[in-house]
């Protein structure tokens, strides 16, 4: 079954989002998030579509070929519902990554089993006392004849009291350094003679839905067999395997803004204020418009990261910190800023605008744990520098190909803890120009930041080159970031070979945004060209279309 199959299979089975007797349709939804328990009847079609295969390889009888494709399959969910999107599977990708990079076979059959059954897998990575700090993380596992004796405790975890396997991260050496952790894959039953109790579940803003517990384990013994990798392998399999899920995650939540974007969007063309829709009034149509292409960049880096991790995976370390850091910050913002549109409609918890506060309510939750924005910044810093002075050759066009295939698989042995070059920012320095006098103002300016940005870089001192460094580094970093994001824009459009993504006026508008919010102060895009992606984005409303760079055909 392909990608678009399955993408429209789930389309097809979530229905029409505003039938009131949709089970798993917008009131429905919004009942469950009130009630804080997952939705049941979307745990249900997730069931019965068999979604857990979208997390195991092929070759253990699942569906997973290549990332972006996942991205698209999850973004339905996510679309819906991010509370059911992540409490219900992306944990267990998360998760489960760590087996596929580096368990044995045994485990990857185990696993894939588990997942392909319907059951889930839960991570642990974190204590709350240490924070992203996870290699001061004081859970032990200690070896036993047999095996390991685990002690200690794993807060916030989803879905530890009803997965089937448990990930966790454990200090295997008193000493200290990235050697003393090792992964474990363990679950209730080793643990079905006592030594572990399930903690009392955390209550949360957003996300409702999902079942945040934890795991306090009193000498709870575990098979050898347990050991994920070698050992003092931890920190390394860790990192590696957050390449994979920080580069897939931004992506999927590109859904949940979506919902916002058309939620927005109709309550404006419904709404009369002064005698006009709202959406005549100019500045509710720009914020609309900028919104649309703000969506459009956020999905041209969660593309590019993504299809990174095949194509480019010595530099997935310095892509996917990228884009788990801005695109989550540029939903969020972007989402707030359509909320003035709403005005007070906002803040109401039922009716046809109400799922637009749920989501602007469980869009921050995504940025926490080991892919929040601070430690994306932390992971970029110290690579920054190094790249500034060698950035390696410019992107392939395939890294920009939205539906393009892939060698099937994630190369996990290639992925590296440090990136050997940024191709991505390399686009903006081509010489290849789109031949629009516009736009190529635009990145003269950006590739001019770009190169005043490396130059600052490279005069760091070396104390401000470390995950610890000061305001200006991580101000740098936030820079370089807007920087790619901007570059993958333009490398969509370029391999876009007809149609909409090809013509100048969205990226003319993304550029510029991506400039002003770098406050080079850039003129203002051309009005045909804002006119051009508006009647885009009220053709997309009324042909029910996605609004990001597949253009689907959705339900209702």
């Amino acid at each position: 079954m392909t990608v678009d199959t399955r993408v429209r299979e789930l389309i097809r089975r979530f229905g029409d989002p505003a039938d009131p007797a949709n089970p798993v349709g917008r009131v429905a939804l919004l009942a469950a998030d009130e009630q804080g328990e997952p939705s049941a009847a979307g745990e249900w079609l997730l069931d019965d579509h068999g979604f857990g295969a979208e997390f195991v390889p092929v070759e253990l009888g699942g569906r997973f070929t290549q990332l972006d494709d996942l991205v698209r399959v999850a973004r339905e969910v996510f679309r819906r519902d991010v509370g059911l999107g992540l409490g219900y599977g992306i944990t267990s990708f998360m998760a489960s990554v760590n087996v596929w990079a580096a368990g044995t076979p045994q485990q990857r059959k185990q696993l894939a089993g588990l997942l392909l059954d319907g059951g889930k897998v839960s991570v642990g990575y974190h204590e709350l006392a240490h924070g992203n700090d996870f290699l001061r993380n004081e859970f032990r596992a200690d070896r036993t004849p047999d095996g390991y004796r685990l002690n200690g405790t794993k807060q916030v975890i989803n879905n530890a009291d009803r997965a089937g396997a448990w990930v966790l991260f454990a200090r295997t050496d008193p000493a200290p350094g990235a050697r003393s952790h090792s992964v474990l894959l363990t679950g209730p039953e080793d643990c079905a003679d006592g030594g572990v109790t399930f903690l009392p579940r955390y209550r949360t803003t957003g996300v409702r839905g999902c079942r945040l517990t934890g795991l306090d384990f009193r000498d709870c013994e575990i098979p050898s067999g347990s050991l994920v990798g070698a050992e003092g392998q931890g920190a390394e399999l860790a990192l590696r395997s957050f390449q994979v899920t920080r580069s897939a995650l931004p992506g999927m939540a590109v859904g949940t803004l979506d919902t916002c974007l058309r939620t927005v969007l109709g309550f404006a063309l419904g709404r009369r204020l002064y005698r006009r829709r709202v959406l005549d009034l100019p500045h509710a149509a720009s914020v609309l418009t900028g919104a649309f292409a703000d969506l459009l960049l956020c999905d041209s880096l969660a593309l590019a990261a993504a299809r990174a991790v095949h194509l480019l995976p010595g530099q997935s370390s310095v892509t996917g910190a990228a884009v788990k850091y801005l695109v989550q910050k540029l939903l969020t913002r972007t989402a707030n800023d359509l909320s003035v549109i709403l005005g007070a409609r906002f803040y109401v918890r039922e009716g046809e605008h109400a799922l637009f506060g749920k989501h602007l309510r469980d869009l921050p939750v995504l940025s926490l744990g080991h892919a929040g924005p601070t430690a994306c910044l932390a992971t970029l810093i110290p690579q920054l520098p190094r790249l500034a002075r060698n950035p390696g050759s410019p992107a392939p066009d395939a890294l920009f190909t939205p539906r393009g295939p892939l060698t099937p698989g994630i190369p996990y042995d290639r992925l590296t803890v440090t990136a050997d070059g940024d191709a991505l920012t390399g686009v903006l320095e081509e010489s290849s120009a789109p031949n629009d006098s516009y736009i190529q103002d635009l990145l003269g300016q950006l590739s001019r930041e770009l190169n005043a940005v490396r130059k600052a870089l490279l005069a760091l001192p070396p104390a401000e080159r470390t995950p610890l460094a000061g305001p200006a580094s991580f101000q740098l970093a936030d820079r370089y970031a807007h920087l790619m994001a901007a570059a993958a824009a333009l490398g969509v459009h370029r391999a876009a070979a007809d149609g909409f993504l090809a013509a100048p006026a969205w990226l003319a508008v993304a550029l510029h945004r991506t400039a002003s919010r770098l406050s080079l102060r850039p003129a203002p895009p051309p009005t045909d060209y804002t006119a051009q992606l508006h009647a885009e984005l009220l053709r997309r409303h009324d042909e029910n279309r996605s609004f990001d760079l597949y253009d689907l055909r959705l339900n209702g």
